[in-house]
């Protein structure tokens, strides 16, 4: 029975995070390099594969591909996009196909493994900024986040509906 009960836990734990992207792929990455690295100098990584995550900016269409402006954001242990307020910098990830600017949009949280094919120079604003390119191996759109629904004063002794309940009652001391 005790067993049981730890093989269980042990199960649970490991299923806590489960990848999004294929493990072919996650073999192929090279998790020695940084987003900060690679965006100092990503001619230094070209050829190489990366796992990045981030926010899509932007989303631009080129005849027969796709262009997402992304900016990097840590990733948590099922390598979803966390911290979003903190940003190394932006990149663009090229996908050959389509992606539909009505799902890949604005502010949606994506994790991309691809090729690092070098660096893109584009505007931004009044600046010229060089974006590390990455051709997509493997791309995940996160599914977006809820907001929580809470009780504001739960230790308040009235329920949900503002009614008072039969669990209380004042003068039951008397």
């Amino acid at each position: 029975m005790m067993m049981k009960m730890i093989v269980v836990i042990v199960a649970i734990l490991f299923s806590g995070c489960a990848h999004v992207i294929s493990e072919d792929v996650l073999k192929e990455v090279n998790t020695d390099i940084n987003f900060a690295e690679l965006r100092k100098n990503p001619l230094a990584y070209q050829g190489e594969m990366v796992l990045l995550g981030g926010v899509i900016v932007k989303v631009m269409y080129k005849q027969d591909r796709t262009l997402l402006q992304i900016y990097q954001t840590e990733m948590d242990c099922e390598k979803r996009p966390v911290n979003l307020d903190v940003s190394g910098g932006r990149f663009l990830a090229r996908y050959n196909g389509f992606l539909d600017r009505e799902i890949y949009r604005k502010g949606r949280e994506v994790t991309v493994a691809g090729e690092v094919k070098g660096v893109k120079v584009m505007k931004l604003g009044e600046i010229e900024y060089h974006y590390p390119y990455v051709l997509i191996e493997e791309i995940h759109l996160w599914k977006e986040k809820k907001p929580e629904i809470y009780e504001p004063y739960p230790w308040y002794p009235m329920g949900p509906s503002g009614m008072w309940g039969p669990w209380y009652y004042p003068y039951w001391g008397y």
